[in-house]
């Protein structure tokens, strides 16, 4: 089976998909930030390095679905999915201009030609915080070329999660509202959230 943590910048993805890999003993694969060569030029320049960044996600993620494909009878947790990367981040970016529509549909057709080949996680768990969480959270773990990112693309991004999850059909989609809670901290927060994915496993 395989399992996807979504969410906006901070909503706690990573943390999330680390205790669930624990508590359930998935194998668990994380998202590409800590050595990826654009993430910091990035967030001070967004329009010059958002075509260069979305190419190294988009192959890093599909990197990750051939390995998971490759995991026939092994449930695995990931951290982030290959969908989000065209249809919340580059979308932005295009949406907001930091990235040319030249870029964005070669990007695309690439997206398109490498998904022909990926199949859909079997459940997306999608975090979702508001503005204030997300800060609290993105200055908690103390990334120093994240403290810059402005509110509006954070909002921005907010929008397109709810586009996504609302639009999304290729597989089951479990919304966890996060704003009040700390999973991480607090044990009753992570029992709740495993009654919520026990629930869409089918487990009693």
């Amino acid at each position: 089976m395989h399992i996807a943590v979504t969410g906006n910048i901070g909503a706690g993805k990573t943390t999330l998909a680390r205790k669930l890999s624990e508590h359930y003993k998935w194998e668990v694969l994380y998202e590409a930030v800590d050595g990826n060569p654009y993430l910091a030029d990035f967030y001070e320049d967004m329009s010059r390095w958002a075509f260069n960044l979305q190419i190294f996600f988009l192959n890093s993620r599909f990197a990750q679905a051939q390995k998971i494909r490759s995991m026939h009878y092994q449930t695995v947790i990931q951290d982030r999915t290959i969908y989000e990367d065209a249809f919340i981040f580059a979308k932005n970016l295009a949406e907001s201009g930091n990235m040319e529509p030249r870029d964005y549909e070669n990007y695309l057709m690439l997206y398109k030609t490498i998904t022909n080949t990926v199949q859909a996680p079997d459940i997306i768990i999608y975090l979702k915080a508001d503005l204030p969480k997300l800060r609290r959270q993105i200055q908690k773990r103390g990334r120093e070329f994240e403290q810059n990112i402005s509110d509006e693309y954070l909002l921005n991004l907010n929008k397109h999660y709810e586009d996504f999850a609302h639009q999304y059909l290729d597989g089951t989609l479990l919304t966890i509202e996060v704003d009040e809670l700390d999973f991480e901290a607090n044990p009753e927060d992570f029992q709740y959230i495993v009654s919520r994915v026990n629930e869409v496993l089918g487990y009693r």
